[in-house]
């Protein structure tokens, strides 16, 4: 038996307002979607102008990446990225259709050696992505932090 930590609507807020305050510092509109371990959505948040498609793409990173507990763009990053042609993974993103995600964006939510949920990013080009994920997770890391957990 082992303990299991959950993700809460606080931290993802928290996720949510980092991720949308770098989003407005470098000037991209994103779709931020914060997920629990299982993949399922615990908070949303679409800036006034963002794509209608970062809904769902959005949601398929965080899927993704709490899913398989690791980052989407490792997926296809050359040479050996598993999903790109001749590789082992390539087809994954067709066994959950319209839910699979293997672009930059998708990252997942570790605690204390577990993954606790995910943080999906769309709207921008790789590197936006990225950065506001990055801010997601400083903030993710701060509260935890902060909560003495």
């Amino acid at each position: 038996m082992y303990s299991v930590h959950r993700l809460s609507l606080e931290d993802a807020l928290v996720m949510l307002e980092a991720a949308r305050a770098e989003a407005e510092r470098i000037g991209v509109k994103q779709t931020i979607c914060i997920a629990d371990d299982g993949g399922h959505l615990v908070a949303l948040h679409r800036m006034t102008g963002a794509r209608l498609t970062g809904v769902d793409i959005a949601t398929a990173k965080a899927f993704t990446a709490a899913g398989h507990q690791r980052a989407t763009h490792l997926f296809n990053e050359p040479p050996n990225g598993p999903a790109l042609p001749g590789n082992e993974a390539f087809g994954i993103s067709h066994m959950h259709p319209g839910k699979f995600a293997i672009f930059v964006g998708g990252f997942p939510l570790v605690h204390d050696g577990q993954v606790v949920g995910a943080i999906g990013v769309s709207g921008g080009n790789g590197e936006q992505d990225k950065a506001v994920g990055a801010a997601a997770l400083h903030a993710f890391e701060e509260q935890v932090a902060g909560h003495g957990a």
